[in-house]
């Protein structure tokens, strides 16, 4: 049956064209109409954010001429689209005034050191803003979830956290904590990607691989994170980030929104989209009520 398939023509003026070739040429077709499609989509958010990027080079610029310090910390499970936000953040900004810091896991040295101090060795000077993928935090995710702490060092942290950054907020460090909420579904189809594309298989970790194993492991965890270090003077704002674009814009406007800087665009809409963005103490109240409906935290 296969044989006789394959061996089908069509009659396209005058030419005996083999059906199997005119059903890879369609496929393509479509393949490459999806790719442009997809381009163009692209193109247009990328376009949507330029006069956030713009703002934030005002910022930026303020900043500079008050001399004030930023300290930016995106935190969220693996594959919840931080490093993507960071990289739109930062494009168009002066370089010489900002950093990205992404650590790796301490060295021999800096597990004897003041758990603190490899952080503060890259806080920004007057005028700087720094955007640490990942932080401090990392003690009360990944190391808490893996093990990779003592349960003193983790409630050490727990305790301290707090005071650590109330402190740095009444030295006049303007301090912004973003934690990106992914759903599990949505982690997984990001993990395949990974796995299967090229250019994104250096993303993919050992522990990225037990991710989703440990998925209410890391739910727990972001639990007791948000009720215990969610303050005053240093919220936590969840940005739901199954979607990219929305995203990477309302995280924008959350930077945007903490400093009153100087040639703000009055035109542009700052309002937050309460989809996307929720504050540490509204999040709380979600996992609590899926807790008391379900049996457990669900995201």
């Amino acid at each position: 049956m296969e044989d006789h398939v394959t061996t089908q023509a069509v009659d396209i003026e005058g030419k005996q064209i083999p059906l199997d070739q005119l059903i890879a040429a369609y496929r393509q077709q479509r393949a490459e109409k999806k790719e442009l499609k997809k381009a163009v989509r692209k193109r247009r958010e990328e376009a949507q954010l330029k006069p956030y990027q713009a703002e934030l080079i005002k910022l930026q610029k303020h900043l500079e001429d008050t001399q004030q310090k930023m300290i930016i910390l995106f935190e969220g499970r693996d594959a919840a689209g931080k490093g993507g936000t960071i990289r739109r953040v930062a494009r168009y900004m002066n370089e010489k005034h900002y950093r990205i810091v992404a650590l790796g896991k301490p060295t021999e040295e800096q597990r004897t050191q003041w758990f603190y101090q490899k952080y503060i060795q890259h806080f920004p000077h007057g005028g700087e803003m720094v955007l640490f993928d990942r932080s401090w935090y990392n003690r009360a995710m990944v190391e808490q979830v893996f093990g990779f702490c003592t349960n003193k060092e983790y409630e050490d942290f727990m305790k301290g956290v707090k005071g650590f950054e109330k402190d740095l907020v009444r030295q006049g460090i303007i301090l912004i904590k973003l934690y990106f909420s992914v759903t599990k579904e949505e982690q997984a189809r990001r993990f395949e990607r990974r796995k299967t594309d090229p250019l994104r298989q250096w993303k993919l970790s050992e522990i990225d691989v037990q991710a989703q194993e440990r998925w209410d492991d890391f739910t727990n965890a972001k639990y007791h994170m948000l009720k215990r270090t969610h303050s005053h003077h240093s919220p936590w704002t969840i940005i739901r980030s199954d979607v990219k674009h929305k995203a990477r814009l309302e995280a924008m406007k959350v930077i945007l929104n903490a400093v009153d800087y100087t040639g703000r665009d009055e035109n542009l809409d700052y309002v937050l989209n309460d989809e996307v963005v929720i504050s540490g103490a509204r999040e709380l109240e979600i996992m609590e009520a899926q807790r008391a409906q379900n049996g457990k935290f669900t995201g």
